[in-house]
């Protein structure tokens, strides 16, 4: 599945190559508690740890709650989380040299979060720092970011019209895909020539300008008609997938008959961008 992530309401953050899943709760990021606990502790079983903690020190169970988060099985399930406040207590009773990088840590992703809320253009703009820093040109990097808008309208559309599962969001985007471009993502990124054993690369990173737009253009489409006809559950979605993909396929198709060239390719920017970083100097004095 494709992930774009500007206005997210729960996500996967990494400390020291640790995965620790969070959720945007009541205005704020609550986090697992078994993940922090195997964040701090290096323990091979952080939940039988926690559950030793929870019975030894029953306060703490008053300072959690319990939200649903994706598992490694991609389906969702009730699992203790708490929110900055409540985490900074529950260190306090895991003795681990970890405790204090982890706690500033913490506080930092969490004030950045309530940043891009206050002004959701703070979100924006670091997504154009990372592109910018990437090497990427204006002109695309604008293209990016409004693709990532479109996106999130499209996965908000759909989670309010019955759509829960992970799994759903992937099969609904590779409609859309296949509808737009002829190809599942799967095939998309075999064009572009990316390793498969990178499973979390974004092929929107790799897009040129006409590929991002038509992507746009499907997502875009998808989110009207599902307004438009108030689709309700899966099977509905993935109609309103169908036909919004076509909306982009047709469109593509006419561009390619009239110009004589597919709009599918194997270039990528990134492939582009690559000997950028070895001869930066000598690029620019060109």
């Amino acid at each position: 599945m494709e992930k774009d992530n500007l206005k997210v309401t729960s996500k996967i953050i990494v400390f020291q190559n640790k995965k620790i899943r969070r959720i945007w709760h009541n205005n704020e990021w609550y986090f697992s508690i078994i993940d922090v606990v195997g964040v701090l502790t290096d323990s091979p079983n952080p939940n039988n740890y926690w559950k030793v903690l929870k019975h030894r020190e029953k306060q703490l169970v008053t300072i959690c709650n319990q939200l649903k988060l994706e598992s490694s099985d991609g389906k969702k399930y009730l699992t203790d989380c708490a929110n900055t406040k409540a985490i900074f207590r529950i260190i306090k009773s895991i003795p681990s040299k970890k405790a204090e990088p982890f706690k500033r840590w913490l506080a930092k992703v969490g004030y950045e979060r309530v940043q891009e809320i206050e002004n959701p253009e703070l979100a924006q703009d670091r997504a154009r720092e990372y592109y910018r820093k990437k090497g990427y040109p204006k002109d695309w990097i604008e293209k990016r970011i409004r693709g990532i808008v479109i996106r999130q309208e499209l996965t908000d559309e759909w989670k309010n019209r019955g759509i829960e599962e992970t799994r759903d969001y992937a099969i609904l985007t590779d409609e859309i895909a296949k509808e737009t471009f002829g190809v599942s993502i799967k095939e998309h990124k075999e064009i572009k020539e990316l390793d498969p054993k990178f499973e979390n690369q974004n092929l929107r990173d790799h897009m040129t300008d006409l590929e991002l737009i038509f992507n746009m253009l499907g997502e875009a489409s998808t989110t009207e008609i599902a307004r438009s006809k108030d689709v309700q559950g899966f099977e509905e979605n993935m109609q309103a997938a169908k036909e919004g993909g076509s909306v982009a396929g047709n469109a593509r198709k006419d561009l390619e008959k009239k110009s004589g060239k597919k709009i599918i390719t194997n270039k990528s920017y990134l492939k582009k961008l690559k000997p950028i970083k070895k001869k930066k100097i000598k690029i620019l004095a060109k």
